[in-house]
């Protein structure tokens, strides 16, 4: 069956619809995700397919709702939630961090829970400091918990379906920036991408950018203003954190000798820390120079454009920073 083109936003909607029709136990639960399909429109068609006993509507109650979500994948369901905005998630860290991350370990793998929590990520959208922050690393940092990171329609599609699939809770966070991006996506009920499997998005030799979410895309295009001036960028995308494709990315490090890292997380303390500490540790011998990173300002997001768009990374920042270390 071939690729079919789709936005981001469609390739989302094509899984959940895929894996609900496939295991009646998958539902979905979330603010506005019924009849008008949900904030960003992830879930277009999909009330009007499963009915409102499966595409649930729910009270503006992040806490409660992700409550529930944890107690059905316990006794055997398997959700998946949307949180409109990531930031929302901080209001539920009781039930993701301390409850879905710990119940499996807690009862000796008796209980498991299968729970998929979809989240918006990024700034750029002039939504302000508190609908704009990228948090994953937060969640990458609680053992337990797996965190997916798609950067194309493609990714969205299989990993989603992956992590539905998943016996354990899974944050699935997409670039808010992304979903009226279009690519191909194949069609067929199956295709699922396993986590812990990075891509190389562009082949090169004289460097790599280690990018993730929608950096993917600002990161293949500064590779191209790289090949310009003589400079083939390898471009690697993790593709999910937890499980972390470790030996792709040292591989392309320990091919090209330089390495830079771009997130849109805050940088300090963040996913570009914890990669550039992995590849500097562990490919050493073969760098040239120290691994370099780039991410989000430490500032809350400003709703200004003028003000927002400085504090998070650009193409031009990638070439710069390429160039002021090669000289």
């Amino acid at each position: 069956m071939p690729d079919r083109d789709m936005l981001f936003r469609e390739a989302i909607g094509l899984a959940t619809a895929e894996e609900m029709r496939r295991d009646e136990s998958v539902f979905v639960m979330g603010e506005d995700v019924g009849a008008s399909g949900g904030i960003f429109k992830c879930c277009e068609g999909l009330f009007e397919e499963f009915g409102e006993e499966r595409v649930i509507d729910t009270p503006i109650a992040e806490a409660g709702y992700i409550g529930l979500g944890v107690g059905a994948a316990m006794t055997g369901m398997r959700p998946l939630c949307e949180l409109m905005f990531g930031d929302f998630s901080l209001l539920t860290m009781d039930q993701i961090v301390n409850q879905a991350a710990k119940i499996r370990y807690m009862s000796g793998g008796q209980c498991k829970v299968p729970l998929t929590i979809r989240l918006s990520m990024g700034a750029g959208r002039s939504s302000a400091a508190q609908h704009s922050q990228s948090l994953h690393a937060l969640f990458a940092h609680i053992p337990g918990l797996k965190v997916a990171i798609p950067a194309t329609p493609r990714d969205a599609k299989g990993l989603l379906k992956t992590a539905i699939r998943d016996d354990n809770p899974v944050l699935f966070f997409e670039d808010k920036m992304m979903y009226n991006d279009s690519g191909p996506v194949p069609e067929e009920d199956d295709f699922l991408i396993p986590f812990g499997e990075a891509e190389i998005k562009r082949e090169g030799t004289d460097l790599t950018l280690v990018a993730t979410s929608s950096m993917v895309g600002l990161a293949l295009a500064a590779a191209e203003d790289l090949a310009a001036q003589g400079l083939e960028a390898e471009v690697v995308d993790p593709r999910t954190l937890v499980p972390l494709d470790k030996e792709t990315l040292l591989a392309s490090v320990r091919k090209t000798g330089y390495a830079v890292v771009i997130d849109e997380g805050v940088e300090r303390y963040g996913t570009t820390a914890e990669l550039a500490s992995i590849l500097n540790a562990e490919a050493f011998d073969w760098l040239d120079a120290p691994v370099l990173r780039i991410g989000a300002a430490d500032v809350p997001i400003p709703f200004s454009p003028t003000l927002e768009m400085p504090t998070i990374p650009s193409q031009e920042r990638i070439v710069e920073t390429v160039l002021s270390q090669r000289g």
